[in-house]
């Protein structure tokens, strides 16, 4: 759209743009709204808006705080403005040094035997500030002067809020949702003295923003399907937080929070005087029913699911790190797919950083010959949702994403619709030398292949190098060089058959890795709980020594293997990284002839050239 349109109030969701009428309105130019009004002149309020949940149980509704900044005009104009709503639980008094335990134990806790004695002080504020270094900053200083006001909120038992975190579940959704409630007018809205407050200067329109935990609120509350929530945009968010904590029944931690769980971060964001003092019991019961035991999926977790769109109202504009491993790309997989299944309005921009934005400055180019940055897109997607600004987003490819270049390109969806699953199996001809990937068959005969855990003390890295190597801690197998670009969208799966000789159970890791003249690239990784092979919902107990069959699915990725590189696959136990880390000594072995990686190659099995 080229030219200037100046709208005087916001239309609904599917009413077409008024015309000029109102010269001190919102003025349009090429599809995005422009900064017209005075930022040093906005109205700024704080606002406690009453929520239905009483999370700290002292028999009175918990109040959540809000502050608030819009442009001027609305107070004396009449001039109503939609919204662009942040809320978070980290906006102040968090506890920076939280105890919390040690992921050295003797054994697995579902062996029964673990030491969970030795606790450990970890500096959980100085990492979540480096989490929080990318949340999108100052959204008041660019997005009010183009006429939208900006609501800061603080979660429920965070801040300047009353209650107790609960960290994920319906009483956190319902007390974010209480805020879209009152700016339409159906909860409650008091002053600093306790005066009541109407926001009888918006349209009542919301689109909802932010990263990580500040993007996992958008998605929850976006499933209430609440009136008013016209659109969200979550950043390196949340959609399961089991997938957070746990994996196929294991408890794996989130990249660069090892040991972390969910009591952990509730304690954090609750600050050390309300973790210790009103919130202990509330506290406490999370620290019971996440359940570091067995790891199984519980209604506790369910609770804090949000893979099941069928109410969603809004539409979604899915922004993710393809190399996110605290936030790990199933989140962003998991809830895409819920969105496509109930065709919500929706588009997607991949990255290759990992977790957090963009940047404001990435552009892409679009089959059309317009070049648009990621603010830019955030903007016109804000304006076409909230303004009803006819700026043929919609109308753009679906997916954007980053490719290995660095370079954006466009496709027409995510995952590929061209992609197509293919078997890669495990081959090998003795009991030690690595073996290799193949689509033929694999070789006769029964080989079985043994390796012991010492992830404890062994580094993924040094396990993935040297795959030409026999080694005593891990299993390598590799695809022959590849004769062309290969490339993956979607989830990788392993189906791997092995046995556990002398001890209950054990951790179980595959990675994914991308062998080149230059070195290895790990692509993607992935955990299971053996005891979870049936459902992540149910501990089974292993048989020392019998062979089972374990199917798991990768992180979620989209990658290209350049020609003359090698397809890998490293089967390990416990991973440094990631998860528990018992003592050396576990017995795994591997039969690989009836193992082998599943693929989602673009272009099918042709491809490959082996």
């Amino acid at each position: 759209m080229s030219g200037a349109l100046v709208l005087s109030a916001a239309p609904t969701a599917t009413a077409a743009p008024p015309a000029d009428t109102t010269p001190t309105g919102i003025v349009v130019s090429d599809g995005m709204t422009q900064p017209v009004f005075s930022l040093a002149d906005a109205i700024e309020e704080r606002v406690f808006v009453q929520t239905p949940v009483d999370t700290d149980h002292d028999g009175r509704l918990d109040r959540v705080a809000i502050d608030i900044s819009r442009p001027r005009e609305t107070a004396t104009t009449g001039f109503t403005v939609p919204v662009i709503f942040e809320h978070s639980p980290y906006r102040k008094g968090t506890w920076g040094d939280v105890p919390y335990p040690s992921v050295l134990v003797d054994e697995l806790p579902q062996n029964g035997l673990t030491d969970r004695s030795g606790r450990r002080a970890l500096d959980i504020g100085a990492q979540r500030a480096q989490a929080k270094a990318n949340l999108p900053g100052s959204l008041d200083d660019y997005y009010v002067p183009r006429g939208y006001a900006v609501v800061l909120g603080q979660s429920v038992g965070t801040g300047d809020s009353d209650g107790c975190p609960t960290s994920g579940d319906q009483a956190e959704t319902l007390g974010t949702k209480a805020v879209i409630d009152w700016l339409n007018g159906r909860a409650k809205g008091y002053d600093a003295n306790g005066a009541p407050v109407t926001a009888d200067w918006t349209t009542g329109a919301v689109g909802m923003t932010g990263v990580s935990y500040n993007g996992t609120l958008p998605n929850q509350v976006a499933t209430t399907g609440v009136k008013g929530l016209k659109t969200i945009v979550p950043v390196s968010a949340i959609s399961s937080w089991y997938d957070y904590y746990r994996a196929n029944g294991l408890v794996v931690a989130p990249g660069t929070f090892q040991g972390e769980d969910l009591d952990i971060l509730a304690q954090y964001t609750a600050g050390q005087a309300r973790a210790e003092g009103q919130c202990a019991d509330e506290l406490a019961k999370i620290t019971e029913e996440q359940d570091r035991v067995t790891g199984d999926y519980s209604p506790f977790w369910r609770d804090r699911d949000y893979l099941d769109a069928r109410n969603v109202e809004a539409s979604v504009f899915v922004v993710h790190g393809l190399n996110d491993w605290n936030v790990k790309t199933e989140h962003f997989a998991g809830w895409w797919d819920q969105l496509a299944k109930r065709d919500v309005p929706r588009k997607i921009w991949l990255h290759q950083g990992g977790h957090g934005g963009p940047g404001s400055s990435a552009s892409v180019t679009l089959p059309s010959g317009q070049t648009w940055t990621y603010k830019q897109t955030e903007n016109r997607w804000f304006d076409f949702w909230l303004w009803n600004v006819r700026n043929g987003i919609m109308d753009e490819p679906t997916a954007v994403l980053q490719r290995e270049d660095r370079a954006y390109t466009t496709y027409a969806n995510w995952p590929d619709p061209t992609a197509r699953e293919v078997g890669l199996r495990f081959a090998a001809t003795d009991a030690t030398a690595p073996g290799t990937l193949t689509t033929g068959k694999p070789p006769k005969g029964k080989v079985e292949q043994s390796f012991v855990d010492e992830g404890r003390t062994i580094h993924p890295g040094t396990l993935v190098s040297n795959p030409d190597t026999a080694s005593a801690n891990r299993l390598a197998y590799r695809s022959p060089e590849l004769t062309q670009h290969v490339r993956i969208s979607g989830r990788p799966e392993m189906r791997l058959r092995m046995a556990i000789d002398n001890k209950p159970d054990a951790n179980l890791t595959a990675y994914l890795v991308d062998y080149g003249p230059a070195g290895a690239t790990v692509v993607t990784r992935g955990w299971m709980d053996p005891q979870n092979r049936t459902s992540d919902a149910r501990t089974t107990p292993v048989k020392q020594g019998k062979m089972y069959d374990y199917r798991w699915t990768m992180e979620p990725k989209d990658y290209v293997f350049p020609a003359g590189h090698r397809i890998g696959v490293i089967v390990f136990s416990s991973d440094q990284e990631y998860t528990l880390l018992p003592l050396g000594g576990t017995e795994l072995r591997v039969a690989p002839n009836d193992s082998e990686l599943r693929l989602p190659v673009v272009g099918g099995r042709s491809v490959l050239g082996f």
